[in-house]
């Protein structure tokens, strides 16, 4: 089968995808919203910027004029997101009669887009005689949908193109028949990477590494969320910093993506925690699966989410987990059994949950076996392979 991805090139999850679908023997084919190296698997590519994502971050690679212009872009993130629910699907005509042609060009038997803002709302301009899927993020519906007016008419417009939809959590498979689905097409729930490769993750493990950030004889808690505005409490986390002190003094916090970012160092002295905080760059998939293997608590502070990938690495990499409560993780956690559960904007509540895994080490040791068996049952790659194949081939009879 040749299936067109519709994604973010630059993206882990993008290339988890490939990797997890071009195993299977399909040929694949990327239209990327972003800028991006070339990604291995891919058959051809082409790059389709929308809402501006050729102004992209500290991501892609660029001049000392990017750079500076990254800059800005970080110090004004959370408003220009705002402006970018406006805007960004002004852009979307000009870039789907791209896409339309790239259609036409390669000959896909499946279109596929990894998102709905803005992948989604870019591959429903699909001719109508080629089949579309829709992946949703977890904050697809519950976030960026209501960003505007305009973000609510485009997604509405994308699910209701879609001739099969695929979520990470059941939670979203339900909101899209208010978004327009037609829940009697094909759905399914399946991690958005397209499953957890459990050998490469256990080969990073095995492998010998040197961090000067992890120290003998010190816990170590790693926020792998990077700086999310308007969906990760960072600021809570920091908050909860200085609580978890008081009781662990030498405990030390990991926060990849965070190095250079003037929001983190802010953070950082105002609650008067940068001795004990560790601001990260970018890692490789590799380190970061290292990182959670030998860090006792993942930390993941979100108000829309729904089932992180790096929640699941996380939990396959033994790493104890402490999330937002939101439904879609209920799914995966059961707290004071394999983690923990907290308000996401209590810093009381999310020091107590990282307190209270800490002082109790075989409540880690006994989440540890119960985390790695629930993501080899319901989030490995090879389950997702097996639900994979019967779901492409559905939507392609359903479209015929």
């Amino acid at each position: 089968m040749k299936i067109l991805l519709v994604a973010d090139g630059r993206s882990p999850i993008t290339r988890q995808w490939v990797k997890a679908v071009s195993g299977m023997g399909h040929t694949l084919y990327l239209a990327s919203t972003f800028p991006c190296e070339p990604v291995p698997g891919i058959e051809e590519s082409a790059i389709i910027p929308v809402a501006f994502s050729n102004m992209a971050g500290t991501q892609v690679a660029g001049g000392s004029k990017k750079r500076a212009a990254s800059s800005l872009i970080r110090k004004a993130r959370k408003p220009l997101m705002h402006l970018r629910y406006w805007l960004g699907p002004l852009t979307l005509p000009k870039a789907g009669a791209q896409l339309a042609n790239l259609v036409n060009r390669w000959k896909p038997d499946l279109v596929h887009a990894l998102r709905i803002p803005f992948e989604g709302m870019l591959a429903s301009y699909t001719p109508l005689n080629v089949p579309l899927a829709v992946s949703i993020w977890g904050n697809d519906l519950t976030l960026h949908a209501r960003g505007s007016s305009s973000m609510r008419r485009w997604t509405r417009r994308a699910l209701g193109r879609a001739d099969g939809l695929l979520a990470d959590a059941p939670r979203d498979i339900r909101l899209s028949n208010q978004w327009g689905f037609d829940l009697s097409k094909s759905a399914l729930v399946v991690p958005g990477s397209g499953g957890i490769d459990l050998a490469e993750i256990n080969t990073a493990l095995q492998a010998p590494a040197e961090f000067p950030w992890l120290k003998q004889g010190r816990y170590h808690i790693i926020n792998p969320r990077g700086l999310r505005p308007g969906y990760i409490n960072t600021r809570e986390f920091f908050a909860a910093i200085p609580l978890v002190l008081e009781r662990f003094p030498d405990a030390a916090f990991l926060c990849p993506g965070m190095q250079g970012q003037e929001e983190a160092e802010r953070y950082a002295r105002q609650y008067r925690v940068e001795r004990s905080v560790e601001l990260l760059p970018y890692l490789s998939q590799a380190d970061l699966w290292q990182l959670f293997g030998r860090c006792e608590i993942s930390a993941s502070i979100s108000t829309h989410d729904g089932t992180p990938n790096t929640l699941i690495e996380a939990m396959a990499c033994g790493s104890f987990p402490v999330a937002g409560d939101l439904e879609s993780l209920r799914d995966w956690i059961t707290p004071g059994v394999n983690g923990f559960l907290v308000d996401p904007y209590q810093p009381v509540e999310i020091a107590r949950a990282i307190l209270s895994a800490l002082d109790n080490t075989p409540l880690r040791q006994a989440a540890r076996l119960i985390n790695i068996e629930l993501v080899k049952s319901r989030a490995s790659r090879e389950a997702a392979q097996n639900t994979l194949q019967p779901f492409f081939e559905k939507v392609l009879s359903r479209a015929k």
